[in-house]
């Protein structure tokens, strides 16, 4: 029989707020041992804030958060020694080099010096940082700065590892490299638990989750979410996309019709919308020749599907 998967994250209406902001709002999920979960949304969305809240650096105002079965504000202590956390800036020493930096936090974690030698091994050789190890932590890349980060955040061997927009600001060939290292660290049984601003790293998530303004919009694999959204988003073909797109953004049951490089892409609400009945308002307003033709969503058009019909449903309930 197959053992059964186990949850290592779970968060049950948490909700945090700062003075009149509602950063986090009623936000549910389960994440499962070795899954890579990726929450994507917009700057102030609440990302950062519910990544502290697993962290334990701050507490919900209300609902529960678990973290390797322990509720994280009763079991702080033990829920650090479960986990490693990396916040969006590099916040080592760098005026250390990289082996000094990882001696650092070898002390801190209180591991015994054979166990230390053999993690900077391993780690450095899983990163390729080995022929930087003597070079000063002020000096390296910024896709190295976030290698020796992370190596860094692993060495006291966290089961759950939590990471704030990780890549943000590094070269695209350093965040390949960092993302076949998550990879890795995922096949061997971690959890990772990763905010990010870039389409193609949620594209490697096991599941990502739409964050938008303190709620939770959708969860799912990104085919998923791609195939949800598939017969409500279209390419527009007309001679004048820019009158076409200004009628569709007052029509009913436009969620959005946006430039996609020299294409126009409409996303119609699932719940108020028919696509014969728009290409049929279209012709009676003269773009006509046109055609309306099914298009194969990228994250980048469910991310954009998804804020404007919770932003259009948000509306309908204050209405």
């Amino acid at each position: 029989m197959a053992e059964a998967t186990r949850t290592m994250i779970e968060l049950t209406g948490a909700s945090r707020r700062f003075g009149a902001l509602q950063a986090v709002q009623s936000f549910d999920i389960t994440v499962d041992e070795g899954e890579i979960f990726g929450l994507l949304g917009p700057d102030g969305a609440g990302k950062t804030t519910t990544l502290r809240m697993l962290a334990g650096l701050m507490d919900p105002d209300s609902g529960s958060i678990k973290v390797a079965g322990l509720e994280v504000r009763d079991n702080i202590d033990a829920v650090k020694d479960q986990i490693g956390y990396m916040a969006q800036r590099f916040g080592l020493y760098g005026d250390l080099t990289v082996e000094e930096n990882m001696y650092f936090y070898s002390d801190l974690f209180g591991l015994p010096i054979p166990e230390r030698n053999r993690l900077m091994v391993e780690f450095l050789d899983m990163t390729r940082m080995t022929q930087f190890r003597t070079r000063p932590a002020a000096k390296l890349s910024g896709g190295m700065k976030q290698k020796l980060a992370l190596m860094c955040t692993l060495l006291h061997k966290p089961r759950v590892l939590f990471l704030d927009e990780p890549t943000n600001g590094v070269d695209p060939l350093s965040r390949r490299d960092f993302w076949i290292i998550l990879k890795n660290l995922s096949a061997g049984g971690m959890t990772i638990f990763v905010t990010t601003s870039y389409l193609d790293e949620a594209e490697r998530c096991d599941r990502i989750g739409l964050m938008n303004k303190g709620r939770l919009i959708r969860v799912d694999t990104p085919a998923t979410l791609r195939a949800s959204w598939a017969p409500y988003c279209f390419a527009i073909e007309t001679s004048d996309k820019r009158g076409a797109r200004h009628s569709l953004q007052a029509m009913p049951g436009v969620l959005a019709c946006e430039p996609a490089g020299a294409d126009l892409h409409l996303y119609l609400d699932p719940e108020h919308a028919n696509a014969a009945h728009i290409r049929s308002a279209l012709t009676n307003l003269g773009f006509a020749p046109l055609e309306l033709l099914p298009l194969d969503p990228s994250l980048e058009d469910v991310f954009i599907a998804g804020i404007a019909q919770e932003e259009a449903r948000a509306k309908r309930t204050a209405a």
